[in-house]
């Protein structure tokens, strides 16, 4: 998702800025309250039991814009507890807790509801608890950047719904454990609508449901983990078309749910799914749902990650918003949203952060995968002039990673920095077969599965081969641009880093009149002999670093 990130900024953020003198400690800073608390860390009312499914079975009114349901929650009892912590953001309201038919009493403290339960849970048993709900759900007055439940009207005046709450928690519409770390096994979800509307979730549709009061029910079944923001609920008087994928694990459906009044259109513009598939199952490995197929469904914003269920609404045209968001023109040679967007089955729904904090690992690689579609179709020449040119968007104002435990992203540089670092890193590595290798590796090895930033750091140091903390410490958690200064004296080149975070070692490929020549400096003067008198000398411009040539910068 391309999601604005806002933040509150001190007198001493703001200065170190200005001078380049900061380090990521003191860039920014923001006030965070007991809720940030309780919804970003794992507090002891989650941690003692894990998430195994949910049942999420809900009634959506489009005339009063409410929603009315329950979820049940099942769960296995890690150690033994008594009180379970349930989200649900104000203005919706539980109604009742029952566990074994019995009500449950709760406290609520904002959007945390404390479960009292009567039963004893013992250690290794499984249980479940439903909870029932209603309420208005808050509307979402810039989807997808602000959370809630968009409500509009399709050009024949019919509804057409949607959520997206990446960030803001899915807890916005839905109780549930809304926290990244705890992802349920499987899921299903079920939604009933007025019969002339369809509702499109997450996974494969199991039934369609006629009830008696010119309603129908959606019954959509996930079989592999799914994070909360994933879920999906996608409301219209929606047209179907389909067609299948042969991929590494075999024949993929692909699902298309459009509106009537744009179906031309849609299948015309889908094509780019297939060319997708193709670029990612080469770079990253198999789609990781096969089980729950794909689909792209049209909503009233702008597109979303939701899984195996990814959104789309960028007006059927390339490049983001018909724009080239690297200036080289190389992006109006795709749909942005199809790629970027779909990018996140990989980087975010197969492999998804604990902590929002680490959100660089869902848009990094993923706005990266841009440039690796690129690859795949229009050559090598293309991507790196692609996120090359996405470098004019970076700021440079905070740390990438966020603050820790309290539901707190780093800065919307996250997306072309990080890009950028990846592609650095890919130049290190300096074998594209390797690269790929190692791509694909991190979908098998974190497969389904939520992890952190220090994972991801390891396992690319250990199949690198390069202890690389300080190039994730320079890159993720300081806004300094590393700078290779460098003078001739004679025959001998000396270089070292400087601008940078301590111990910084990154080797770097430079041209010396035209010839490839590798550096490993250090913040110390290194020199190389051999050196033709007045060289030209360039940093290949796939780093991303700045050069000085003694006291006179240049980019």
């Amino acid at each position: 998702m391309l999601k604005k990130h806002f933040w509150a900024s001190t007198l001493a953020g703001v200065l170190a800025l200005i001078t380049g003198s900061t380090t990521c400690a003191v860039a920014q800073e923001k006030q965070f309250t007991r809720q940030d608390t309780l919804r970003g860390s794992i507090t002891p009312e989650r941690a003692w039991w894990d998430l195994t499914y949910y049942h999420l079975n809900i009634r959506v009114n489009p005339a009063d814009s409410t929603i009315k349901g329950m979820n049940t929650i099942h769960y296995s009892v890690l150690q033994p507890a008594q009180v379970m912590q349930i989200d649900l953001q104000q203005p919706m309201n539980i109604e009742k807790v029952t566990q074994n038919g019995k009500n449950l009493t709760y406290k609520r403290e904002g959007n945390v509801y404390y479960v009292q339960l009567t039963e004893k849970q013992q250690k290794g048993t499984a249980n479940k608890v439903e909870v029932y709900y209603s309420g208005k759900p808050v509307v979402s007055t810039n989807p997808p950047w602000s959370g809630g439940i968009t409500w509009k009207k399709d050009g024949q005046g019919k509804p057409f719904i949607a959520n997206s709450n990446q960030g803001d928690g899915a807890s916005m519409w839905w109780p549930c454990k809304d926290h990244m770390y705890d992802e349920p096994d499987s899921m299903q979800i079920s939604v009933r609508v007025p019969e002339n509307l369809m509702d499109v979730s997450n996974g494969r549709l199991r039934k369609v449901e006629q009830h008696n009061d010119n309603t129908k029910t959606y019954h959509w079944v996930v079989t592999n983990p799914i994070n909360n923001y994933g879920v999906n609920l996608s409301i219209a008087d929606y047209a179907h078309f389909s067609e299948t994928y042969k991929g590494e694990k075999g024949m993929l459906d692909c699902n298309y749910y459009v509106l009537k009044e744009n179906l031309d259109k849609a299948k015309a513009q889908f094509k780019d799914v297939k060319r997708m598939l193709q670029a990612f199952e080469h770079w990253f490995g198999p789609y990781p749902f096969y089980e729950d197929g794909y689909k792209l469904v049209e909503v009233p914003y702008l597109g979303m990650e939701h899984q195996s269920a990814v959104t789309y609404g960028n007006a059927y045209q390339n490049g983001y918003r018909g724009r080239d968001l690297s200036g080289t023109g190389w992006g109006l040679k795709f749909d942005f949203i199809i790629i970027h967007e779909s990018g996140h089955e990989w980087f975010a729904n197969n492999i998804t952060y604990k902590d929002i904090a680490d959100m660089w690992i869902h848009e990094s690689f993923t706005n990266y995968s841009e440039s690796l579609y690129l690859d795949y179709h229009y050559g090598k020449k293309a991507a790196s002039e692609y996120v090359i040119g996405t470098r004019n968007n970076i700021r440079n104002d905070i740390p990438i990673i966020g603050t820790y435990n309290v539901n707190s992203s780093g800065s919307g540089d996250m997306y072309p920095k990080g890009a950028n670092m990846l592609h650095t890193l890919r130049q290190i590595v300096n074998d594209d077969a390797k690269w790929r290798a190692i791509l694909r590796g991190l979908n098998k090895e974190f497969y389904h599965q939520t992890v952190t930033t220090q994972q991801i750091e390891n396992y690319l140091s250990q199949q690198i081969g390069r202890n690389l903390k300080p190039v994730f410490d320079q890159y993720l958690r300081d806004v300094r641009i590393p700078k290779l200064e460098y003078q001739q004296e004679g025959k001998k080149l000396k270089y070292r880093w400087t601008n940078t975070v301590a111990g910084f070692d990154m080797p770097v490929k430079v041209l010396v009149n035209g010839k490839e020549l590798w550096l490993e400096p250090t913040n110390d003067w290194k020199q190389q002999k051999g050196i033709k008198k007045n060289a030209t000398i360039e940093v290949v411009p796939d780093f991303y670093v700045e050069t000085a040539v003694g006291t006179t910068a240049a980019r």
